[in-house]
């Protein structure tokens, strides 16, 4: 992991203070070599200490080590070394398009180093075990769950999807135990999920919740947490980037739940083989 994704993907847990510094360094990683700690500290306004300490809570004995980190890893992206591979020849017309392609690339770099295999393993099993599948997502984190839903139908997991908590509360009146809720909410924030996740908790069902990579209410009554890291300045930009990471994340949790269970593939070939001709009439 270089020390730059290390940054992106710790970002949602720090304080403050540690953000301001954390998205200076990332805006200005070509820079950072001309900024001693004091510097870097006057840009910000903040106490020399704080970097010190910034430095240490990511793994670095000081500022100097960062600092020879980032170098390192912006030399390694300019050669065309780092984490993502940059083109022969890129026409102009396409660098917008290209600088959103690295952003991507960059945000499900950090995404999976902070989902181990192990985690995402441990998922795809539970969801296999389950009996059945709750799934909800309110608002734009919706679009996920329902499409999560139809995947998991089309390998013969039984699914219930609702992007209404009122609805699904009666739904997980009937959940029993080893069954599933799968959350889906950026922030993790809404009174109601986390309502809901208690209420499976208690029908001795498990919780696995899809949130960023923060503190958060409802990923603390998780079972088993999927994390997402995505920033931009623009926020035009984050949100494409964390439907992005999102979905490559999902990705790699179906992939698991398909090449465990032969059966699971025979299903998914035979609804494909039905679904087909109601697309094409």
């Amino acid at each position: 992991m270089t020390a730059l994704v290390k940054i992106r993907s710790e970002r949602d847990r720090m304080s403050a203070i540690e953000r301001r510094i954390a998205d200076f360094i990332l805006e200005n990683a070509h820079l950072l070599r001309d900024y001693s700690s004091q510097q870097l500290a006057d840009a910000l306004d903040i106490s020399q200490s704080s970097v010190v300490k910034f430095c240490q809570k990511l793994g670095f004995k000081g500022y100097p080590d960062l600092k020879l980190a980032i170098s390192e890893a912006v030399i390694r992206a300019d050669n065309g070394d780092g984490t993502v591979a940059k083109p022969a020849r890129k026409p102009l017309s396409s660098t917008q398009g290209y600088k959103l392609w690295v952003r991507k690339s960059e945000a499900e770099e950090a995404t999976r180093l902070i989902n181990p295999p192990g985690i995402l393993t441990q998922t795809a099993e539970m969801i296999g075990r389950a009996g059945t599948v709750f799934i909800i997502g309110l608002g734009e984190d919706d679009l996920h769950a329902r499409a999560l839903a139809l995947r998991l139908a089309q390998l013969g997991i039984l699914t219930v999807h609702n992007f209404d908590a009122a609805h699904m509360t009666a739904s997980l009146s009937a959940a029993r135990a080893d069954d599933v809720l799968l959350v889906f909410s950026e922030h993790g924030m809404q009174p109601a999920l986390c309502q809901l996740a208690r209420h499976m908790r208690s029908q001795r069902g498990k919780v696995v919740t899809v949130t960023r990579h923060s503190s958060n209410a409802l990923r603390a009554l998780a079972d088993l947490a999927l994390l997402v890291s995505a920033h931009d300045e623009h926020p035009h930009i984050e949100p494409l980037l964390y439907h992005s990471a999102l979905q490559h994340l999902l990705d790699r949790v179906l992939i698991r739940l398909y090449e465990a269970d032969g059966g699971r593939r025979s299903r998914l070939q035979e609804n494909q083989e039905r679904i087909q001709p109601l697309l094409e009439s």
